[in-house]
């Protein structure tokens, strides 16, 4: 019940009773001669009794009503308690001079430091001696700026390593808008800004890399096309001299240019591989579409290449469809695909067969099977044979070359909209899966090299 309420009350039991004092006086007064009158005031003061009881009873309602909202007030202050007892952030309440009045236990623990000895003392005693400058610049502050949010202060933690905290501070003010005090929140950041500084540091080390590998690209291209122009000539002469010479005459002369001229051969396919790896690189990669028989592809390559299996007497074998399979695709790069896979097969294999499939698929696709009988590849390695300049078999092999040919056919195929897969184990042979479509779309691919 309110002031005014029990003034108006008490008020209203003290004008009952003096009526009740002057009908008693009325009553002694005429009791012997005036019967009526004594019961008229004896009637009165029965209503005046009966008003009592109905202040009675307003008065035991509102004290209910009064207990009721004091236990609704007590469970909202438990509850607003707990809340700020158990946020996971740290709060504290402070003077306007930023001396703590209260503190959670949250801000006890980002402390390190009981919450009964936070009582009473200054804030910035928590704060690094870096800080304090700027943090009593805040407080002078705080007062016309009413709140302050996302502050990112030093916090030196008592007996520990000092943290970084993101601090939310608003003016707490009282029923006339006077300021009275301050609510502070501590958010511990430390784990974000150090995986906030390793990410900029990773993406200032992908930028260095990024230009290592432009550099390299440029300098693969340039050195590439300055390489093939002589050895173009070299490989030119050579044809000459094997020309000119007489069998009869100098075989040795002969043996020599002849290895002048297949030795420049192996050089210039390094070139190209280098050159191609280069334009790879660099997108510069164009697919000229035109259609044609892949098994007259096939055949021709498989003609091309038998050299090279006759010299380590490797039987070649095609498992092909009796009729012409026509398709739509850039037919050089394709064959560049086939010799590719083909030869790295035939390198790796030292007995043996190397075989080649044609299979028709469903949905207009088809499949392109290249498998060996070599020393196979471990399941370790496979994760990374199409990567550039990898030469798995370096340590086991006295195969020679630049570690590209995988690394080529997988961009290529990937520019002809189509997947490379690899099934093997060592000293079990290989076994890789070209599926493509059998008509390459003109469209721009986005790809890259497999790092």
């Amino acid at each position: 019940m309110s002031a005014l309420q029990d003034e108006l009350f008490t008020q209203y039991i003290e004008n009952v009773q003096v009526r009740v004092e002057s009908l008693y006086r009325d009553a002694q007064q005429s009791s012997t001669g005036h019967p009526q009158q004594l019961f008229t005031t004896l009637e009165e003061l029965r209503l005046a009794v009966e008003e009592l009881h109905v202040a009675e009873e307003e008065l035991l309602t509102q004290n209910e009503q009064l207990i009721a909202a004091q236990h609704i007030a007590e469970a909202e202050r438990l509850r607003y308690q707990n809340l700020f007892e158990f946020a996971p952030d740290g709060y504290l309440v402070t003077d306007l001079n930023g001396t703590v009045q209260e503190a959670n236990q949250a801000a006890a623990v980002l402390l390190n430091i009981e919450q009964r000895f936070l009582i009473g003392k200054p804030l910035i005693t928590h704060v690094a001696q870096a800080d304090r400058a700027n943090f009593r610049s805040l407080l002078s502050q705080i007062q016309s700026t009413c709140r302050v949010q996302g502050w990112e202060v030093t916090m030196q933690r008592r007996q520990a390593e000092p943290i970084t905290t993101e601090i939310t501070v608003e003016t707490v003010k009282d029923i006339n808008g006077a300021p009275v005090g301050l609510r502070w929140q501590l958010r511990d950041i430390s784990d974000r800004k150090r995986a906030e500084a390793a990410l900029n540091q990773l993406q200032a080390q992908n930028l260095e890399m990024l230009e290592a590998d432009r550099l390299r690209t440029q300098f693969l291209a340039t050195v590439s096309h300055e390489l093939k122009t002589p050895m173009t000539a070299i490989l030119g002469f050579s044809q000459v001299l094997m020309g000119q010479f007489n069998f009869n005459q100098d075989p040795k002369a002969i043996k020599m240019a002849e290895r002048i001229f297949h030795n420049g051969q192996h050089l210039l396919g390094l070139i190209e591989n280098m050159l191609n790896f280069s334009r790879l690189r660099a997108h510069q990669v164009e697919l000229k579409l035109e259609t044609f028989d892949l098994i007259e592809l096939v055949n021709t390559t498989i003609d091309e290449l038998q050299p090279l299996a006759d010299q380590k007497a490797i039987v070649l074998k095609t498992d092909l469809p009796d009729v012409p399979l026509m398709i739509t695709n850039d037919r050089n790069r394709l064959r560049q695909v086939i010799t590719n896979l083909w030869s790295n097969a035939i390198k790796f294999t030292d007995t043996g067969k190397v075989t080649v499939r044609v299979q028709v698929l469903p949905a207009e696709r088809l499949l392109l099977v290249v498998q060996d009988t070599g020393c196979g590849i471990s399941l370790e390695d496979q994760a990374y044979i199409f990567q550039e300049f990898w030469q798995v078999h370096h340590a086991r092999s006295s195969a020679q070359g630049t570690g590209l040919g995988l690394a080529i056919v997988h961009a290529l195929v990937k520019v002809m909209q189509g997947t490379i897969t690899v099934e093997s184990e060592p000293g079990r042979g290989s076994k890789f899966r070209v599926e493509l479509p059998q008509t390459v779309a003109p469209s721009s691919v986005s790809f890259a090299l497999k790092p």
